[in-house]
């Protein structure tokens, strides 16, 4: 009974041998099996390079308005959002105290110049002493004492003459400022626009002096020009030029595409977070909106697409379609050569291992690699320098078979385009 169990397992065991060898060839088969991918015609296209950035809007020309002289006002003549002319009065502030002082200053120019007429009377009087005096001295009827004593008389109510028109000046001098002072209670629109910023209500007070600046009341805008202020990345900024076109969209109208030209760019970087790891580093652009929507305001958000670079008829391809691969033919240099030798060689190594890019060529049911040459490109092409000619299939999906699974002479099954879409929209649809 034992020998016909022991013949049996004899016979069985090349079987099971078989069956292992197969279940193993099938199983590396379907590993190795053709990649599914999708292909599309190099054709020639029209690659534009944007840049995007956000930022708000901002007016042409915008003026704070702040008080120069301190009182309540008693007269506030907008409200926020009127419009207003140049000239137009807006504020008026409690004249009071400045009446009072512009009185007080013209009295005083007033005595200072009648003190001129009597000084002028002295002078007058003085200077006829001395050319009596004068004529007798000469005559020797007159003593050398009487002589001095008129001549320092006269000297002395020149000085006061001379004293007293300084006097006048100041005074005068002070009653300007002081009427100056007066014209500052009452503020008019320095020009034409629309008041978009009203900090100040009637009744408050407010402080002001000429040197420095007072308590902000109001703000006007012309909101016929507007303005994108947008920060742009440092590796971004090299691409811009004046001149350039945009397109600006505005949070608060999505409905809307603005068109816009870039007319400065700033020289002076805006740093977040500096000394850290999360430093930023930007630049502001400043953006003209060619066509202005009357309902934008100063402050609203927007996104910004500039066109910094446009080319015609170029080779392009999707941009996933473009991968890079290291190359693993380079060498380390020798451990025996000397230290120089060495660095040389690493450094000509690091050069010639720098990471290629290239894309897959469809040949059939086989894909081979091609380097490229890459230019610019849009928000879903890149240029193609050099590489690839027109009409040749490139693959532009999956990326995990682009970027990691094809090697050259893959096995590969090119899917229809539009049988890829309705799957997509299936596994969308079942999610």
């Amino acid at each position: 009974m034992a020998k016909k169990s022991r013949k049996r397992w004899l016979w069985i065991s090349p079987i099971v041998v078989a069956i292992a060898v197969a279940a193993f060839m099938m199983f590396s088969s379907g590993n190795e099996g053709p990649i599914e991918v999708s292909v599309e015609k190099i054709e020639p296209r029209t690659i534009t390079q944007t840049v995007s950035a956000i930022g708000k809007l901002q007016p042409e020309v915008m003026v704070k308005i702040s008080s120069e002289a301190s009182g309540e006002i008693v007269y506030l003549g907008v409200r926020d959002g009127a419009t207003v002319k140049p000239g137009e009065l807006l504020v008026r502030i409690r004249p009071d105290m400045m009446q009072s002082m512009l009185a007080q200053t013209r009295a005083a120019a007033e005595a200072s110049k009648m003190s001129i007429n009597v000084a002028k009377a002295e002078v007058d009087r003085a200077e006829a002493d001395l050319k009596r005096v004068t004529e007798l001295y000469k005559k020797s009827f007159a003593s050398r004492e009487e002589f001095d004593r008129t001549t320092a008389a006269y000297q002395t109510a020149a000085g006061r003459l001379a004293q007293t028109q300084a006097d006048y000046d100041r005074a005068r001098g002070a009653l300007q400022e002081t009427q100056v002072n007066v014209s500052r209670t009452t503020i008019t629109a320095p020009m034409g626009g629309t008041v978009t910023y009203l900090g100040v209500e009637n009744g408050e007070k407010v402080v002001g002096t000429a040197q420095m600046q007072g308590t902000e009341i109001m703000r006007i805008a012309d909101l016929s020009t507007m303005n994108a202020w947008v920060d742009v990345d440092e590796n971004d900024v090299a691409l811009i030029s004046v001149g350039d076109t945009a397109r600006i969209k505005v949070d608060a109208l999505p409905d809307l595409t603005l068109r816009g030209v870039v007319y400065e760019i700033s020289h002076s970087p805006k740093v977040a977070a500096q000394g850290t790891q999360e430093e930023v580093v930007n630049f502001q652009v400043r953006i003209r909106i060619l066509d202005p929507e009357n309902r934008m305001r100063p402050g609203m958000s927007c996104s910004v697409d500039i066109e910094t670079e446009t080319r015609a008829n170029v080779m392009a391809v999707p941009i996933q379609s473009v991968t890079v691969r290291q190359d693993e033919t380079a060498t380390a240099p020798s451990e025996e050569e000397n230290y120089r030798m060495q660095s040389r060689k690493a450094d000509a190594a690091k050069k010639s291992n720098r990471p290629k890019s290239i894309v897959w060529i469809s040949k059939g049911n086989t894909v081979e690699s091609r380097a490229v040459e890459t230019g610019i490109s849009d928000d879903g092409y890149i240029e193609i320098l050099s590489g690839v000619r027109q009409g040749e299939s490139v693959v532009s999906s999956p990326y995990q078979a682009i970027s990691k699974q094809l090697k050259n002479g893959a096995q590969v099954i090119v899917e229809d385009p539009q049988a890829r879409k309705d799957r997509y929209r299936q596994m969308r649809q079942t999610q």
